[in-house]
């Protein structure tokens, strides 16, 4: 476990915190979205009372580390040091239940926003204006522009109109708090226009409408090509993995129960009744493209395989350098340690 102050830990794993008032749904949201609760389960979830912390290492790019804090966390107590959590944030979420009064919460994001900004001018902040599934649809557009009009008027008031806030309108109900976090992710991982270009050239030569590169654990998709995204499109690519993923469990086991459910001869393909395909395939161990096909275009598959290969193995490519930086700066980071002298003065002998 890397120590909380070595700016190494979160260079390779950046921090994302959950904050918000008590009950806005933190909790809930961390456990479907990671943990695959049912939404109904976390009715029952006790109110968190201390910061948690969760590893979130499912690959090479979803690997980051999510902090829930509490929603009674004194930004003035002097025993909470929040110059030092801010510092190593990559991206802050504050979690506003829409179906609240939600004027404290206002004033708590306006606190936390311009504490962290203060501390960490590149943190992204993510509104989550959560609860939504039980409003109307033109009140969740009207409450979406109230949140987001008070919020920046109060930034501007105090003279930091170039804080950037991003608003979400999710629910644990449906698959928008998937796609929130998705976009969330998105923001933290470098090698993403790398993604997206690869996707970019793979669609265009092979014919297909949309893919999807997915973490089939949590069902973020951490990149897309430039086309615009559907949510009924990315309902259907999160159904399919989870049809995917059930099956395997039972068919894909070998007779004594060993083996993996998902793994590099994973592949499915479901044909839908308005002349689309859903075409998915193994990418690494943890990731999945998806695709939408056209039926006319699906029929030239070898063309879609041979083209698969190759991004496969351009992703493999890009995996191998993100590795080869992170040996490295863990490498620079422990002997930077190591120089640093102990306490009596004297220099730390190389292990």
């Amino acid at each position: 476990v890397l120590d909380f102050n070595d700016p190494f830990s979160t260079e390779v794993k950046p921090r994302i915190l959950l904050m918000g008032l008590r009950r806005s749904g933190k909790s809930s949201i961390q456990k479907v979205v990671f943990h695959k609760m049912s939404p109904n389960e976390t009715l029952f979830l006790e109110s968190t009372n201390k910061i948690c912390r969760e590893d979130v290492s499912n690959s090479s790019f979803v690997n980051f580390q999510i902090w829930d804090f509490p929603g009674q966390i004194d930004f003035f107590d002097p025993t909470f040091d929040y110059e030092m959590i801010f510092r190593g944030t990559g991206a802050l979420i504050f979690v506003i239940d829409s179906q609240d009064d939600y004027m404290e919460a206002l004033a708590r994001l306006h606190l936390t926003v311009t504490r962290a900004y203060k501390v960490n001018p590149d943190i992204n902040f993510e509104i989550f204006i959560h609860k939504v599934d039980g409003l109307s649809d033109d009140h969740k557009i009207e409450t979406q522009r109230d949140i987001h009009q008070r919020a920046n008027d109060d930034l501007a008031d105090a003279g930091l109109e170039k804080i950037h806030l991003s608003f979400y309108l999710t629910s644990i109900y449906d698959h928008s708090i998937f796609e929130a976090f998705s976009k969330v992710v998105q923001k933290l991982i470098p090698q993403l226009p790398t993604l997206e270009n690869l996707l970019n050239i793979f669609i265009s030569n092979s014919g297909i409408e949309k893919a999807f590169l997915f973490d089939v654990v949590s069902k973020i998709y951490i990149a897309t090509d430039s086309t615009p995204v559907d949510m009924q499109t990315y309902e259907l690519c999160c159904d399919m993995i989870d049809v995917v993923i059930d099956i395997s469990c039972i068919y894909g086991l070998k007779d004594d129960g060993t083996g993996t459910p998902y793994d590099k001869e994973s592949t499915a393909i479901i044909k839908l009744n308005n002349t689309t395909v859903l075409y998915l395939k193994e990418v690494t161990k943890f990731l999945a493209l998806v695709c939408f096909v056209r039926e006319e275009s699906f029929e030239r598959k070898g063309l879609i395989d041979y083209n698969f290969h190759c991004f496969r193995k351009a992703i493999q490519e890009v995996f191998e350098v993100r590795m080869k930086v992170v040996r490295s700066r863990k490498h620079h980071s422990h002997m930077q340690k190591n120089k640093r002298p102990t306490p009596n003065g004297t220099p730390r002998m190389p292990l």
